[in-house]
């Protein structure tokens, strides 16, 4: 009996339930139509849109936190494998080993207890401010209802006392009823009434906190990080001292003269080594009479002329090299890398003659060669090429060779020539010690 009870007792509910859907939806028709008047409250519907708002711009914080939180795991994971390429080819004989080691354990650290802390201090902050908003939509939903349901009662009740057959027991019942649903409306209306204004103003303290807490946690990071890159660097300096004639290749330093064009003396950033350009040489087979033919070593960069002159087509006079200079190639041959010398095929009126380049239609007239911007090199003038790092350039001629001051070279940017094929508008002169020969 008490099963059978229970069961009535909940199919009473549905029941009421399904009747006040009914009565709910059939007032939401009325009040469209314009047959009932509404209850408006435009002070909480503005309170209602800042919620939504909120509510809104809260989860898109936490969507963004998140995948700001992925960026800083991954961004861990690749400087650990990093570092541990670094452990694999830094041999044991090599100074520093236990220090390269130790480094690379504190970064590991130091990547982890950053993203911990993050998750600590602004994520979990993150969740548990948005953890309010899902009670209060609901109970801004539930207050909807009760409104509707107000709005019903009031209906039913005026609709009785215009009754021509006035039936004063339906009337005490339907007034019962509405004072009712007024008051269990009024309740939950005055609550939002208070909670909903002040959400709303809290979302100023929430922001700032949460950036603040982001902001610091990045700073200390960077700063400890940074501490740990300054000591492998050290490290790595100082195995470049002991091991770096026998390991590695040193690139030549720039000579004390500096390159200048009129007033200026460019040179790469602080403790980048000057680019030097790679000099072939492609030795000719020797004549039947016994005369060498002109392939004399070209001068340094401070004597552009001659180089010009060697690609426009006027070859040096057999056994021009005088004893001074031979004595001077001799010796930058036992300090630079292995310097070789390529004559350039001689252009004529713009046309590439002999070489295995002639006639080429996708160079510019008189191309020489090319070469690699190294660092980047803002242009003072507007007879000047701006450099980016890895901008490739297409080193052609001077037209006048009077004019090529020392360390400079006259060009057109990759890039450019491929787009516009117009030399005009695209060449320029650069610094040659901010560039680097490539084949």
């Amino acid at each position: 009996m008490a099963e059978m009870g229970s069961k009535g007792v909940t199919a009473g509910k549905i029941a009421s339930n399904v009747q006040k859907k009914l009565t709910r939806a059939q007032e939401k028709v009325l009040q469209k139509l314009g047959k009932a008047d509404e209850t408006k409250d435009e002070q909480f519907e503005q309170c209602v849109q800042n919620f939504n708002k909120q509510l809104t711009e809260g989860t898109r914080l936490q969507k963004d936190l998140r995948t700001y939180l992925t960026s800083v795991k991954a961004m861990h994971e690749a400087s650990k494998k990093l570092n541990e390429c670094l452990q694999e080819v830094y041999e044991p004989d090599w100074p520093g080993r236990d220090e390269a080691n130790k480094i690379a354990e504190n970064n590991d650290l130091l990547w982890m207890d950053y993203h911990q802390k993050l998750v600590d201090q602004a994520l979990l902050t993150m969740d548990t401010y948005l953890g309010q908003f899902p009670d209060i939509k609901s109970r801004i939903a539930k207050r909807g209802r009760k409104l509707v349901d107000y709005d019903s009662a009031r209906h039913h009740y005026e609709s009785l006392q215009t009754a021509k057959k006035k039936d004063e027991a339906k009337i005490a019942k339907a007034e019962e009823e509405l004072i009712k649903a007024q008051k269990v409306f009024e309740e939950m209306n005055v609550d939002l009434q208070e909670e909903l204004p002040s959400l709303w103003n809290s979302r100023v303290g929430f922001y700032v906190n949460t950036f603040q807490s982001i902001a610091g946690l990045e700073e200390n990071f960077h700063k400890e990080m940074s501490k740990l890159n300054q000591n492998l660097n050290d490290v790595l300096v100082s195995l470049e001292k002991q091991h770096g004639s026998n390991t590695f290749t040193v690139k030549a330093q720039p000579s004390d003269n500096a390159p200048a064009k009129g007033n200026k003396s460019p040179s790469p950033p602080d403790g980048s080594p000057a680019a030097t350009p790679e000099i072939r040489v492609n030795h000719e087979p020797e004549p039947a009479g016994g005369a060498t033919p002109g392939a004399t070593l070209p001068k340094s960069p401070s004597q552009p002329a001659e180089a010009s002159e060697v690609a426009g087509g006027t070859q040096p006079a057999a056994g021009a090299q005088e004893p001074g200079e031979t004595a001077a190639s001799e010796a930058a041959s036992s300090s630079l890398p292995a310097v070789v010398v390529e004559t350039f095929p001689a252009t004529v009126n713009g046309t590439v003659e002999g070489g295995s380049g002639a006639g080429r239609l996708d160079l510019p007239p008189g191309f020489m060669f090319k070469v690699q911007a190294q660092h980047d090199y803002t242009a003072t003038d507007t007879d000047e090429l701006q450099l980016k790092a890895g901008d490739v350039v297409l080193v052609i001629p001077f037209q006048n060779p009077e004019e090529q001051d020392e360390g400079w070279l006259m060009g057109v940017k990759e890039s450019d020539w491929n787009q516009h094929k117009e030399l005009e508008k695209c060449r320029g002169v650069f610094p040659e010690n901010f560039t680097e020969r490539v084949p």
